[in-house]
């Protein structure tokens, strides 16, 4: 049978509607969940659709925990949910010092209850374990989507649809513009782990003992850009247990893919999200290459817990404790946005007058690596999120326009809180002053971001 022929008719159907709102939010990702809150908080009513058992996406189900690594004495630092996130997570006993910066490490597995409360306080519909499977699509305007779950087929309608899904799917899906990076151009995926019953103070111990800088990053099949600030400076980085490991033929030689960071340590001894395996090629969009990221991460996963075990002062009686409960995946589709960001705007404290909010001069990716150490920060604008096409529809999270060194930047988790809570006060006063998303006014949305506690300037 060729391709040609490896098609099936679907019968026409009534798919019955399960819910409405004024904002229905795609995706609960720190872009996600952000939006969900800033439509909430802005007066709309929301439902905020996931389709995991729980809300976070790349920190409770991938497993990142560096929720703002990139923090340090000078930085100057965004403001708005995504503060609230860290501070809510350490009140709630969900976090622990972050041992590169001046941050916090959030839990995984007990921030997946401090995101329930905050939906819960915020008003939100939360719909887990629910996939959005097609948007509805009438005039050029998106008027809700189709979902598939336990219950069936059904329908969310809505005034205003925001996509968070870290891929632009609604907004691909909707016959908007949007550009994929070539999968062997691709940020690499990780497949994030975390180890217990490493001794705390022994692990610690060979840490200063043989401290590793950023600069230590390059080597192998890695090249690091830096400004050369970040050269000195400490980091968690871990590369040494895998080379004794290839000279014990544990490794094979030929596999460059193990080496990064380790997270935190508990005093429990729990060495966390252990940032590892880097697997270039894996396509996000595509889900045979999803399939087998997930497979080969697990496997050199393994493979890496032992060389630490053998290799790694402390960790000789470590185990896995987890993986992550999906692939990490940096990098797919972003929109053509109204305006899409350069790396001149990232790397030169670009400024905007419809920014919704700033995020430090940090850019990691692509080889690139930028500590925001000097106080430098640029605006992030409304029109990123902004999609040519269809109406209705704000993109938010990494898929946000721009070029590849603007990624890098946007990607982080921190950012995309900024760019999420912008776009759910975008959208829930487009709904109450019946303006589309194009033309909001965006006055009104910076003065309702400011009441938020965002800086937007």
């Amino acid at each position: 049978m060729d391709a040609a022929t490896r098609l099936i008719t679907e019968p026409a159907r009534q798919t019955p509607v399960l819910a409405s709102a004024d904002v229905v939010v795609v995706g609960s990702g720190p872009g996600g969940l952000a939006a969900a809150i800033g439509a909430a908080r802005a007066g709309g009513s929301v439902i905020l659709l996931e389709r995991n058992g729980c809300f976070g996406g790349n920190i409770t189900q991938v497993g990142v925990e560096g929720f703002a690594w990139y923090r340090h004495e000078n930085t100057v630092d965004s403001e708005g949910v995504g503060i609230e996130f860290e501070e809510r997570a350490k009140a709630m006993g969900a976090a622990q010092p972050e041992p590169q910066s001046d941050s916090h490490a959030l839990d995984a597995e007990a921030f997946k209850y401090v995101a329930d409360t905050f939906v819960a306080e915020s008003g939100i519909q939360p719909l887990l374990h629910a996939t959005v499977v097609a948007p509805i699509v009438r005039d050029d305007a998106i008027h809700g989507v189709i979902i598939e779950s336990k219950s069936g087929r059904q329908a969310v309608l809505a005034e205003r649809v925001i996509d968070a899904t870290g891929d632009a799917d609604i907004a691909h899906r909707c016959g908007a513009p949007t550009f994929k990076t070539p999968p062997e151009q691709m940020m690499a995926a990780s497949v994030m782990f975390h180890l217990t019953g490493v001794d705390k103070a022994a692990f610690l111990a060979g840490v200063a003992a043989d401290p590793q800088t950023y600069k230590d990053w390059e080597g192998g099949e890695w090249t690091i850009e830096t400004t050369g600030k970040e050269d000195d400076m400490f980091s968690p980085f871990l590369r040494k247990p895998f080379e004794q490991a290839m000279d014990a033929g544990l490794i094979p030689r030929d596999l460059t893919t193990i080496g990064g960071t380790w997270g935190a340590i508990s005093d429990q001894g729990d060495l966390t999200y252990l940032n590892l395996v880097h697997l270039d090629g894996v396509d996000g969009t595509d889900v045979e290459s999803l399939t087998a990221g997930e497979i080969e991460g697990r496997r050199q996963a393994m493979l890496a817990t032992e060389a630490i075990r053998r290799f790694t002062p402390g960790a000789e009686n470590a185990k896995l404790r987890n993986f992550g409960m999906t692939i990490g995946i940096r990098d797919t589709r972003k929109i053509d946005a109204r305006y899409n960001l350069t790396a001149h705007d990232v790397r030169e404290q670009g400024r905007f007058d419809d920014s919704i909010g700033i995020f430090p001069e940090f850019i990691d990716g692509y080889g690139i690596l930028i500590l925001p150490t000097t106080g430098r920060y640029f605006q992030v604008p409304y029109r990123s999120m902004v999609p040519k096409g269809i109406d209705n529809l704000l993109v938010t999270g990494r898929s946000i326009g721009g070029d590849r060194d603007s990624h890098a930047a946007v990607r982080n988790m921190m950012c995309c809180t900024v760019a999420g809570q912008g776009a759910g006060v975008a959208a829930a006063i487009s709904v109450r002053t019946n303006r589309s998303v194009a033309d909001v006014d965006v006055h009104a949305v910076q003065i309702e971001l400011k009441r938020q506690g965002v800086r937007v300037f």
